[in-house]
């Protein structure tokens, strides 16, 4: 997916998100990189320059566990960053099965089960794989309703719907890196990684940023089409049986405007779905 020395990309990437100030460093206002220079990582990981530039150039490949971990310090890095620096440096053989792609019925059951939320399955590659009657009705303003992320990037609506579209492009994409890494090689996420780059320049610029940052929870705010505003919650609920699958939940604060605007949506659910059986008799 990225070629050969990932693992040196990756500590480029994230040795230039780290400001000097915030590593304890003086900035001489000289500088010819936008964070730290290879020898301020050395110093501050307590390794050589030229044992860190080895690594970083891909010439050496066998770093200890000491190593990885004080440059994960060094670089500031947080639990999923470091667990990614960690996988890309110490690499074995993967014991992680392939993803599943079919919900099961069971699944489903339980989705469907929640009437009055937004509930929905994702998959390794942010492919949407199920759907109940409200998460349909919540992305209905959407050409297809189908994978997150040609919906954010690709669908031109994506800029309506999400208030802070830059959040939910980042988030994203920081989410799709933290599935690579799990799935290494995954071809679904490949096509995914390799049509959406293609077509949208901003999309190839976050996936360049090597940021792995993968969904679990965070607040969300939508506009939607008939609706209006939507300030909701976001769980990501992993599927333990089908490895890559998470259940999405949306829930809204009790009293608030949003468990109205689920009122709302529950009421365009059923419409939906009522007219989607007369089409069907």
């Amino acid at each position: 997916m990225d070629g050969e020395n990932e693992f040196g990309r990756y500590l480029k990437s994230r040795r230039d998100a780290v400001p000097p100030a915030v590593a304890g460093l003086p900035d001489d206002g000289a500088r010819r990189v936008p964070g730290l220079r290879r020898d301020e990582v050395a110093l501050l990981a307590g390794v050589s320059t030229d044992y860190y530039t080895r690594l970083e150039q891909g010439r050496e490949r066998h770093p200890s566990e000491q190593v990885l971990a004080a440059i994960a310090r060094a670089l500031r890095l947080d639990d999923a960053a470091a667990t990614h620096l960690f996988r890309l440096g110490m690499p074995v053989p993967s014991l992680t099965a392939e993803p599943v792609t079919t919900v099961s019925r069971e699944l489903v059951t339980l989705m469907d089960g929640m009437r009055d939320v937004p509930a929905f399955v994702v998959g390794s590659a942010q492919d949407v794989l199920a759907a109940n009657g409200m998460a349909d009705a919540l992305y209905s303003g959407f050409t297809r309703f189908d994978n997150l992320l040609r919906m954010i990037f690709l669908d031109p609506f994506a800029r309506e719907f999400y208030r802070d579209w830059d959040k939910a492009a980042e988030v994203a994409v920081g989410n799709l890196r933290a599935s690579s890494a799990r799935f290494p090689g995954d071809r679904r996420i490949e096509a995914v990684l390799g049509e959406i780059s293609a077509r949208s320049p901003v999309f190839a610029s976050l996936w360049a940023r090597y940021e792995v940052r993968p969904r679990t929870h965070e607040d969300k705010v939508f506009r939607h089409p008939r609706i209006g505003e939507l300030r909701v919650h976001y769980e990501a609920l992993a599927v333990t049986s089908s490895p890559g699958q998470h259940l999405s939940v949306y829930t809204a604060e009790p009293g608030s405007s949003a468990q109205d605007a689920f009122v709302l949506l529950r009421r365009l659910a059923d419409a939906r779905q009522t007219a989607s059986n007369a089409r069907e008799s």
